[in-house]
């Protein structure tokens, strides 16, 4: 398999992508929470849908791998899925390559989030095989250097989360502002195309007026709507900061 990019020369361009998932972008990360599997994932969906026109701001769902497909096939709003598998296509049992992903309905896929974190090659050849099936990454990352050296594959997305904000009630746009604007400004020297989200601790419709005041073009959120009391009113309090 490839290994870590070089640290020398120009980074690719990054893949086009849908215009569906076009900045600034409201990414919002199912993960595994029980109130939001089966059904209740369906209704996190439509909800985010509606929250999305309402307020006019693109959304994504990453919803479980399980439930991808069906809320997919809904066409309600992009897809990606939590997590992608570089193997080829064939015999691969027990694996999510990029072109199941794309036959069930998904866009792109998230890739090395802090929960699953991979292997630099198997990081690398997983933003590859995305990029040749045609499908979107959201590359995550813990800090500015990690994003700096990612950025050289230049992935569609970069989702900058620092693993000890992570499902706190700090968000890094107002506990780390300095993170965040270092990663923005990195990331655009080494691959000017690269898209940065925001992750980590986001609640607020100010943690999201500050995380693009700072430049990010977006947010990566999870507990903050999918364990939240009400859902749909924590997609709205979110949605407002853009």
């Amino acid at each position: 398999m490839p290994s870590a990019p070089a640290r020398s020369g120009s980074a690719p361009p990054p893949a086009t992508i849908d215009p569906r998932l076009k900045p600034p972008l409201f990414l919002l990360n199912l993960k595994c929470y029980p109130a939001a599997l089966g059904s209740r994932a369906d209704g996190m969906a439509r909800s985010l849908a509606a929250v999305g026109r309402e307020y006019g701001v693109s959304v994504g769902l990453v919803p479980s791998l399980p439930d991808l497909g069906r809320i997919a096939a809904s066409d309600r709003l992009p897809i990606l899925a939590p997590h992608c598998d570089p193997q080829p296509p064939g015999a691969s049992t027990g694996f999510a390559i990029p072109e199941a992903l794309r036959a069930a309905g998904a866009l792109g896929s998230l890739v090395n989030h802090s929960e699953h974190r991979l292997s630099p090659n198997l990081l690398t050849s997983t933003v590859q095989r995305l990029r040749g099936a045609g499908l979107v990454a959201v590359l995550c990352t813990r800090d500015a250097a990690e994003s700096t050296r990612w950025a050289r594959l230049s992935p569609p997305y970069l989702a900058v989360e620092p693993p000890d904000l992570i499902g706190g009630s700090r968000s890094v746009s107002s506990a780390r502002p300095d993170l965040i604007r270092a990663t923005v400004e990195s990331v655009r020297r080494v691959s000017p195309g690269v898209r940065v989200l925001c992750g980590a601790g986001i609640h607020t419709r100010r943690d999201v007026a500050t995380a693009l005041e700072l430049g990010s073009q977006g947010i990566l959120v999870a507990s903050a709507v999918a364990t939240a009391p009400d859902p749909r009113a924590a997609m709205v309090e979110l949605a407002r900061g853009f």
